[in-house]
């Protein structure tokens, strides 16, 4: 009776651990960003929105893709795997100039702002003038 108690319990645990946790992004693979070919995004993400004027004097051109649950619940949780391969591929986070879902990368002189959301993910070229703001 006692081995059947404990392997009721088990399932029962396992059964909230699963409905606890949220299905989680995949990646796979990478290909260009329509607006930057050295900035990579994930191939299975899809573009919902290009904006190349945004009203934002530091803006170039914006791009909106969807990938479900990139960012975690709430956008808080972003990927690690992603910034690993944009570490690869030479982009550096500037990490005293993040401003909450929004990291700023650098490769060379171009400034990338990547926003990332729950379901979304926007990237952002900055202007070839572009200057971080004295704090």
């Amino acid at each position: 009776m006692r081995k059947w108690l404990m392997l009721l319990i088990f399932v029962c645990l396992v059964g909230l651990i699963n409905a606890c946790n949220r299905t989680g992004y995949e990646i796979t693979g990478y290909t260009a960003s329509s607006i930057n070919a050295q900035f990579p995004v994930p191939t299975n993400a899809k573009q919902i929105n290009l904006t190349t004027n945004s009203g934002n004097p530091n803006i170039k051109v914006a791009v909106t893709y969807e990938l479900k649950n990139i960012g975690g619940e709430l956008g808080l949780y972003p990927p690690p795997d992603y910034f690993q391969k944009l570490a690869n591929e030479g982009w550096i986070e500037i990490e005293n100039e993040r401003l909450g879902h929004v990291h700023f990368l650098q490769k060379e002189d171009r400034i990338i702002a990547l926003e990332i959301r729950e379901d979304t993910f926007k990237i952002y070229e900055m202007k070839p003038d572009f200057e971080f703001k004295q704090k």
